[in-house]
């Protein structure tokens, strides 16, 4: 199962795709004016306490406070100790060390955890903490004690704090180990002697996104990484060198004229990524639909006709878009709430076949999932974890025409509109003239099949319209001038 890395670099923005066999499963963004915030560290101070909500808003010098929950405050607790509310843990004014856990996304300022947590390539540290975990990708109980019993023969006399054994430590060789626990106590003395600042102040900034493909992305599957920044491609050779040696013969600068993303047709995947319609190869397709609280797929079998018949058409179209959904929640990367509408199956095993599918292609997803199955609707319900904009946030922003609906009154209701608005207006001031001033299209109108009804008004209210185009207006836009 190879799998390539690509590394676009410009002044303005780092993009990265990862490729599984040749399609693009992941794509990550991060504009220099607007890095993301996840996993930062923060002295940050309370501003206000919600009782109500077990929760509090912390000033972290953002343009919006930050969300703390109760459930995210780290506290050393001994035996059966209750959990205490967050009133009696907090105080405004309070000085308080924080984590950003999830990026601002929409309207939503960023979410905090107390509990800090710092990754290395093969383990994630957890300072306030003594235990030692392992990543629940790490199935064989046999491999998961020999790298607990590992880990431990690894720590120093004096060691502090606890573990969690990543993935990509199960192929590591201790030497790696060792120094990813020096790495990480530095790390963790450093943000320590800052703690001292001018309050709010950031304490420690995670790695940029062509570092953390190093730490994060590349996997034993990995075979090559094309950096197209010979700066870059320098800088990641010496990050790998200091701290992950085994990925340093998988860096390769890729310096040819044509670009990289075109190279591999990346840009097509990105404009195809925006849109609401993925088609399927079998002539089916997928109509995906993204809000604020949840989204929402809808699979349609198309042109799509089966040889036999047509509950053999409905199972094949839907065993292909379980495959397709995967790809696509990880490439647009859409989290929170996902209700999936298969195309109804009577077939109770087709049903099972359909979700087995789905499971089995969001296992390579390292975002959390969690599916629930058909519910008595037909419909699939699951979680992704999200903790940063998707791809849609990142890359739009809402048409100025529509607001973000997907659609804008027809010229003949904006025609009525304006017709009401006149109206009110007559009986509110004593104009000598009324002029419209409004888009062409609803000019037109006025012109032809609504001139009847512009008639009608004027002989109502007694004083003449007149009417101007303003071609930078939208179809929605108006104004009603009294002269």
């Amino acid at each position: 199962m190879s799998e390539e890395i690509l590394v676009n670099v410009t002044p303005q923005e780092t993009r990265v795709a990862v490729l599984h066999l040749g399609a693009v499963q992941e794509l990550h963004i991060e504009r220099a004016q607007c890095r993301g915030l996840v996993s930062n560290i923060y002295m940050g101070r309370v501003v206000r306490v919600l009782p109500g909500m077990q929760s509090a808003f912390i000033d972290i010098g953002l343009e919006r406070a930050a969300f703390l929950h109760v459930a995210d405050i780290w506290e050393e607790r001994h035996g059966n100790e209750p959990e205490r509310p967050i009133e009696q843990i907090l105080h405004e004014g309070q000085s308080l060390m924080v984590q950003v856990i999830k990026d601002p996304i929409g309207t939503k300022g960023a979410r905090l955890s107390t509990q800090i947590s710092f990754a290395g390539r093969y383990l994630v540290y957890l300072p306030q903490e003594s235990h030692i975990g392992i990543s629940q990708k790490i199935e064989g109980e046999e491999e998961r004690e020999s790298l607990r019993q590992k880990l431990h023969e690894l720590m120093p006399a004096d060691a502090t704090g606890g573990f969690i054994v990543r993935t990509m430590a199960e192929t590591a060789q201790d030497a790696e180990m060792q120094a990813d626990i020096e790495y990480l106590r530095r790390l963790w003395s450093s943000i320590q002697s800052r703690g001292n600042c001018i309050v709010p102040c950031l304490l420690y900034q995670d790695l940029d996104l062509s570092l953390r493909v190093l730490r994060d992305f590349v996997n034993r599957n990995t075979t090559r990484i094309y950096i197209d920044s010979r700066e870059t491609f320098q800088r990641m050779a010496e990050f790998a060198q200091n701290y992950t040696q085994a990925v340093l013969d998988k860096l390769q600068h890729y310096s040819a004229d044509r670009p990289l993303f075109d190279l591999h047709s990346i840009e097509d995947e990105i404009a195809k990524a925006l849109g609401r319609r993925v088609d399927l190869k079998s002539g089916g397709y997928a109509i995906i639909d993204q809000t604020e609280a949840l989204t929402t797929v809808d699979v349609n079998t198309g042109g799509f006709v089966g040889a036999r018949n047509f509950d053999d058409t409905i199972f094949k179209t839907n065993l292909e878009a379980a495959q397709c959904i995967a790809r696509q929640l990880r490439l647009r990367n859409l989290g929170g709430i996902i209700i999936i509408d298969f195309i109804d199956m009577d077939n109770a095993e087709h049903q099972e076949a359909v979700l087995t599918e789905l499971k089995k292609a969001l296992a390579r997803d390292p975002t959390r999932t969690t599916i629930s199955g058909f519910s008595s609707l037909g419909l699939v319900e699951m979680t992704r974890k999200r903790t940063r904009e998707s791809l849609a946030h990142v890359l739009c922003e809402p048409c100025p025409t529509c607001a973000g609906r997907g659609e804008i009154k027809t010229a003949q209701t904006v025609c009525y509109d304006v017709l009401r608005e006149i109206l009110r207006e007559a009986r509110q001031f004593d104009a000598r003239e009324y002029r419209i001033i409004a888009a062409q299209s609803v000019i037109d109108l006025f012109l032809d099949e609504e001139s009847g009804s512009l008639a009608q008004l004027i002989d109502f209210i007694g004083k003449p319209v007149s009417l101007q185009v303003e071609t930078t207006y939208p179809q929605e836009q108006y104004d009603i001038i009294l002269l």
